[in-house]
């Protein structure tokens, strides 16, 4: 038996890898159009600057990475020299930076300062993806970490940028300085929902980055993802669902706490609504290439993900979680590959078990949090 070497990401469907990388794009389309639509041409430059930064920085840094043997650099500029560099090119090399692009661009608010678009997404590729070996071999997911980058270096840049959408922030009422999100309000308080209600949450009548704010779009793009099976559903339905369970316990001790049951499901469906969870379950957490490669696998990895998102809402330094939640779990999924290995690609009770003790301890440290007892 001769064992051949190859890079993620690993599927077990009769189809190539670029359609499942063109169904993304489609099914990013929605979010898109909608971005496009509500904020004009202060989102249309940030998704200009994104793709430009993140197609050209991977073609560039591809060249060199998989350089012809023996290859002078003056040969480049010759007919034979740019065959063999091209040959080294496939659609693969195209596609991919399209898609990183775009949820990078996806996850900014519009009107974010151009260099900031520029330095994340060169900082995402390059740091996030081409140091590792380029296509299939990063560990990180690219847009994610171009995101936390500039959410760290370039905080106020990103705060001011959310005010430019003035008429829906003059609609609602709110103070741009007190909170420009959503998730702003409920930050040390889960009952401060603000004066946003759901259906504008769920529609996308509301401040916030760009592709995280409209609910029914992100929904559309996932129909049509899950329906041509270029995505696992395992680790959308974990991660969701997860959060989901979690949260829904530290709305309930908080209700409960602060005499506030009547509120209880509008906290919830808040929290499901509002902020970037629905886009990073959808088109984050599904990337094949940072995530496990087997079936239990996938499912705990998108769990630990909801997980995490739900501590940082409540306990950490920032409102939203999904981002950085994506980066922990990319670099548990190793983890969790070789703590599999040689083991059935099945669902097994004492999988399902312990991965039911884990959201429970989990649900109990979120509701020890917001009732003030342990944190």
């Amino acid at each position: 038996m001769k064992l051949v070497p190859q890079s993620a990401p690993y599927i077990r469907k009769p189809v190539s890898v670029s359609r499942m990388m063109t169904d993304v794009i489609i099914a990013l389309l929605p979010v898109t159009v909608f971005a496009m639509v509500q904020n004009g041409w202060a989102s249309i430059y940030v998704l200009l600057i994104s793709l430009a930064a993140m197609i050209g920085s991977e073609l560039i840094a591809n060249m060199f990475i998989k350089w012809p043997k023996g290859m002078k650099a003056k040969e480049l500029f010759t007919k034979d020299g740019f065959a063999k560099v091209k040959a080294t090119y496939t659609v693969n090399n195209f596609l991919a930076p399209i898609i990183s692009a775009l949820i990078f661009a996806l996850i900014l608010p519009a009107g974010c300062a151009p260099y900031v678009v520029l330095v994340g997404a060169l900082f995402g590729m390059i740091i996030g993806k081409m140091v590792f070996g380029g296509l299939g071999k990063n560990i990180f997911n690219p847009a994610a970490v171009g995101r936390i980058f500039v959410a760290i270096c370039f905080g106020a840049q990103l705060n001011e940028a959310y005010p430019t959408q003035d008429p829906f922030i003059k609609h609602f009422g709110v103070d741009a300085a007190a909170g420009a999100t959503p998730l702003g309000f409920t930050k040390g308080n889960l009952g401060n929902i603000g004066n946003f209600n759901l259906l504008d949450l769920f529609i996308g009548n509301i401040p916030g980055s760009m592709g995280e704010v409209s609910a029914i779009c992100i929904l559309a793009g996932a129909i049509y993802l899950f329906a041509r099976r270029s995505a696992d559903l395992r680790a959308a339905l974990s991660y969701i669902l997860s959060f989901a369970v979690v949260m829904f316990v530290a709305c309930i001790s908080f209700a409960g706490k602060n005499n506030q049951m009547d509120k209880l499901f509008n906290m919830w469906l808040y929290q499901i609504l509002a902020g970037g969870m629905l886009f990073a379950g959808v088109f984050m957490i599904t990337d094949p290439v940072t995530s496990p490669i087997t079936k239990f696998g996938r499912v705990a990895y998108g769990a630990t993900a909801g997980v995490i998102t739900v501590f940082i809402r409540i306990m950490g330094a920032y409102p939203e979680g999904a981002a950085f939640s994506i980066l922990i779990a990319n670099m548990f999924a190793p983890c969790i590959d070789y703590f599999m290995r040689g083991k059935p690609n099945t669902y097994t009770w004492k999988q399902c078990l312990g991965l039911g003790v884990v959201i429970i301890c989990a649900a109990c440290i979120a509701s020890a949090s917001v009732m003030g007892g342990w944190f």
